[in-house]
């Protein structure tokens, strides 16, 4: 009699111990990561009121720049967090499970000029444009812009990679650089900065006349493959609060600026609120995005394979909820 109590003291106390430490498990947050800068503003209004989903509270965090993201899928800590689509490309052609969950936002990128002379794509030959991030979407994107034009980067056009984004706006506004291509915000900030600058072309249009389908993505949300498949209630939990904040980003720009410049993403609320209407914020679920994600990485394949991992990626890339 004496063991069988202490039999069923014992089970008691383990079954004490393991449910305590699953209900731990589960109440661990769940962190989404965003970058600092415009790709973080579609998610401000989680960084303002941190949802919880499925019992997990989600606690949001803005990392410097995008390889630090890479680093924590590589390692397995990030679940979730925005990345450039080439980035989240080449993480799985490493073998490490990801997949693109949306695209959260597309092409707002802008050619702007204070060379009176250059008034389309066609006047750039014998010209400098200044383009942040080489081996980047807007350096391949523009790249086959330019050779759908006939001109042939670094031999008709010389482009210029020794400033980053906020630099190139800057030296754009002072006069010190006639001609750059920039993403929103700040395009928007060149050109506050510096009315005579001008918009040559539509950057986006010219990309589907280059054959293109659709907006070229920007940025996606990515999740981890054994995450997502363990957990599928939390993921499609965050994916609408996500897509939520997408929209309230877009309907409320003032607000959202505002949200920006206190939540320290590194843009101030006056240049935010301009570009919003200008930035492509969307949500659009990987299966719809697949085809103008696909023809950005054909792209990536043309002019440097190595840079998504030499193919395009595998159908389980893909998450489908």
């Amino acid at each position: 009699m004496k063991d069988h109590l202490h039999k069923l003291t014992f089970l008691a106390v383990f079954l004490f111990v393991v449910t305590g430490a699953l209900a731990a498990q589960a109440s661990q947050p769940l962190t989404v990561y965003a970058i600092r800068g415009p790709s973080g503003v579609g998610m401000i209004r989680l960084f303002e009121n941190p949802p919880v989903v499925g019992g997990v509270p989600v606690k949001m965090e803005a990392l410097a720049q995008a390889d630090l993201m890479a680093a924590k899928f590589i390692s397995g800590e990030a679940k979730v967090g925005i990345l450039p689509a080439n980035i989240a490309a080449k993480i799985a052609s490493t073998g490490k499970r990801i997949q693109i969950a949306a695209v959260t936002g597309t092409g707002m990128l802008s050619l702007l000029s204070s060379d009176a002379s250059i008034r389309g794509i066609g006047d750039l030959k014998g010209k400098s444009v200044e383009v942040a991030g080489q081996g980047a979407t807007p350096d391949y994107v523009f790249r086959r812009i330019l050779l759908a034009k006939g001109l042939k980067a670094d031999q008709d056009v010389q482009l210029g990679y020794a400033l980053a984004y906020p630099e190139i706006a800057q030296s754009l506004i002072a006069g010190r650089v006639a001609t750059g291509l920039l993403p929103e915000p700040f395009a928007t900030m060149a050109r506050t900065g510096n009315p005579a600058l001008r918009q040559v072309g539509d950057v986006q249009a010219e990309w589907i006349s280059a054959g293109g389908s659709g907006n070229y993505p920007m940025t996606v949300l990515v999740v981890d493959a054994g995450y997502a498949k363990a957990e599928p209630g939390n993921i499609r939990a965050v994916l609408n609060v996500l897509k939520a904040s997408i929209e309230w980003v877009v309907a409320n720009p003032r607000e959202a600026g505002t949200l920006v410049e206190k939540h320290d993403l590194g843009l101030k609320a006056p240049v935010v609120t301009a570009a919003i209407p200008r930035s492509n914020y969307v949500y659009i679920p990987a299966k719809e995005a697949r085809p103008s994600l696909e023809a950005l990485y054909g792209t990536f394949l043309q002019f440097s394979p190595a840079s998504i991992g030499g193919k395009l990626p595998a159908d389980n890339f893909y998450l489908e909820f």
